[in-house]
């Protein structure tokens, strides 16, 4: 190769590398963000006795049942078809108020903050809140009032005018994945689900004056039990039990929100109204539970979501994370709060033997 050649050549690359770097110092710059994926669940079998047990309740009950119990201090767990897909229904409350509380912790809202409610934000089935609302066209109140409700009472007005404050169904759909919490769909807010559960869309006269029900009820049965079957088949809120302990476990271990936000959310779930014989009524002295209930709704006899799920603490501290969910049962409330009870009596007894097993060791 010539002097020349070499020359040209060498000032074909001095070009070239300058019009690289004039090109990047013109490009807008993309901030690299840390990905922090959550690591796996470690998988550690259950000690026998509850392990049988909790398959027993499963196998005994008349419906689709899905159970997981996970020990939050010894990372034990064990289920009963626990890896499939049931309707959550109001459990999803949980991933509403996670979302809300994650942007508190960002900075982005304050529980503080205030909101008005009027009849445009009025929902269906069990909203207590829609009586404040109806006495004079609005209300106001604070986005920490909402989750209150939403959370102890399942109020589903509240739900959704929270969760519309902090983003939307996107928002909560984007924390689960942000967060990495697995098998745990959310759909679009109780008006919208609920509503094509049974076979319509969503209209906001529906809301007032029992508009829903006549209008539900005038549809041909045929309609309804299609819409109903699919919902069963493919939960739009679906979310496998295995999931939603290991979620509950990561909450209480303060994983998903910051030490206050935790604190101020298993408080709220201490105080949860609902459900009082499902998983609560299991409890033994001394022992405290911070839940979210989920009821679906009825047709021809056959419910679709029943649920109870929460985190179970023992006199001595040791918790539990515990997840009930029945997709499909005719069996009567009484048969299967009696399950809901076995479950924790189960767990309970497994940390009775343990202790137990752990003092006998010490004394030697």
């Amino acid at each position: 190769m010539t002097s020349l050649a070499r020359n040209l050549g060498l000032g074909l690359v001095v070009v070239a590398m300058t019009q690289v770097s004039a090109s990047a110092a013109t490009a807008p710059r993309v901030a690299k963000v840390p990905h922090h994926r959550a690591a796996a669940p470690r998988i550690v079998p259950a000690p026998q006795y509850v392990h049988d047990r909790i398959e027993e309740l499963g196998r005994g009950f008349d419906g689709l049942v899905g159970i997981a119990v996970k020990s939050i201090d010894d990372e034990w767990e064990t289920g009963w078809r626990d890896h499939d897909l049931y309707p959550q229904q109001s459990v999803s409350k949980l991933w509403v108020a996670i979302t809300a509380l994650d942007a508190v912790d960002k900075g982005q809202v304050s529980l503080d903050d205030k909101v008005t409610l009027t009849k445009d934000d009025l929902t269906l089935f069990h909203e207590p809140i829609a009586a404040e609302i109806l006495k004079g066209g609005s209300y106001t109140t604070t986005l920490g009032d909402l989750m209150v409700r939403e959370i102890t009472q399942s109020d589903n007005t509240a739900n959704d005018k929270l969760m519309r404050v902090v983003g939307g169904p996107k928002a909560v759909r984007a924390m689960i994945a942000r967060k990495h919490l697995g098998a745990i769909r959310f759909a679009n807010g109780e008006r919208a689900m609920q509503s094509r559960i049974a076979g319509l869309t969503w209209s906001q006269d529906y809301a007032l004056n029992g508009k829903f029900f006549e209008v539900r009820d005038a549809l041909p049965m045929s309609v309804r039990s299609a819409a109903f079957n699919r919902y069963i088949a493919n939960p739009y809120d679906g979310a496998a039990p295995f999931a939603v302990v290991n979620a509950l476990a990561r909450l209480k271990r303060g994983e998903l929100l910051s030490a206050g936000s935790t604190a101020h959310l298993l408080d709220i779930m201490s105080h949860t109204h609902t459900g009082p014989n499902r998983l609560r009524g299991g409890l033994q002295p001394g022992w405290t539970l911070s839940h979210k209930t989920g009821t679906g709704q009825e047709l021809g006899g056959v419910q679709a979501g029943y649920n109870d799920v929460g985190i179970l603490t023992g006199p001595d501290g040791k918790s539990y994370a515990v997840t009930v969910m029945i997709k499909k049962t005719s069996t009567p409330l009484p048969v299967r709060m009696t399950m809901m009870n076995n479950v924790v009596a189960a767990v309970i007894a497994q940390h009775d033997q343990a202790s137990a097993g752990s003092s006998g060791s010490k004394r030697r």
